[in-house]
């Protein structure tokens, strides 16, 4: 039986702004994520789903509660679909985790999936995390269309899952903050109906690539 996904990254902010590692850290939103999530819920409430479920971290419940505000869903809060955890390392920007943790993250070098920052993640872990997450919600809501709200790896993670893609291998992979990605997994095999679509958006929505 196929189950159907919206999948929704958070709105922008400040620290998507200020190129810093959240993980499972928050800053809030920016009126451009505020205005970005509104724009997304007005998309939504034309679309049909039956259930809305979050990441329970800040800057993703804030943006699936504006886009319930819109639609009239109710949301759940699944810690399940969290951003990866990079333990000491959130809070630094992009170049300093490069520079203290060469292994953790990598946008145009091979790295060890199996590397993991004292207290995080590492790559290989939040896949399994990843892919695991989708297929349980597949399995829970059997047959059904529901919107998720999540984060830019946990997409990322998704589209290495759905593509085949090494685990260890950079790939660029823009996630527009509030775009529009719409899948369908049957029990087996992952189909993409739509992805980075930005259409409801003002022009020059925030791209990060994982």
């Amino acid at each position: 039986m196929t189950t159907r996904f919206i999948v929704v990254r958070h709105g922008e902010t400040a620290w998507n702004v200020a190129a810093r590692i959240q993980g499972h850290s928050d800053s809030n939103l920016t009126d451009v994520g505020r205005s970005q999530a509104a724009a997304i819920g007005a998309r939504l409430r034309a679309e049909d789903f039956e259930a809305l479920v979050s990441s329970d971290l800040g800057r993703a419940y804030e943006t699936a509660r504006i886009i319930a505000s819109l639609t009239g869903h109710k949301v759940a809060r699944d810690a399940r679909l969290r951003e990866r955890s990079f333990g000491v390392g959130e809070g630094l920007t992009y170049g300093e985790l490069d520079h203290q943790y060469p292994d953790a993250f990598s946008k145009v070098r091979d790295t060890d999936p199996d590397f993991a920052i004292p207290g995080g993640e590492s790559r290989r872990q939040f896949y399994v995390r990843v892919k695991e997450a989708f297929e349980a919600l597949a399995r829970e809501h059997a047959g059904s269309r529901l919107a998720v709200v999540a984060h830019g790896g946990v997409l990322a993670s998704l589209y290495r899952v759905i593509h085949g893609l090494a685990i260890a291998a950079p790939h660029p992979i823009p996630i527009a903050n509030a775009s529009f990605n719409a899948l369908a997994f049957d029990g087996s095999s992952w189909t993409v109906e739509a992805w980075g679509d930005t259409s409801h958006l003002d022009a020059g929505a925030l791209f990060e690539t994982l």
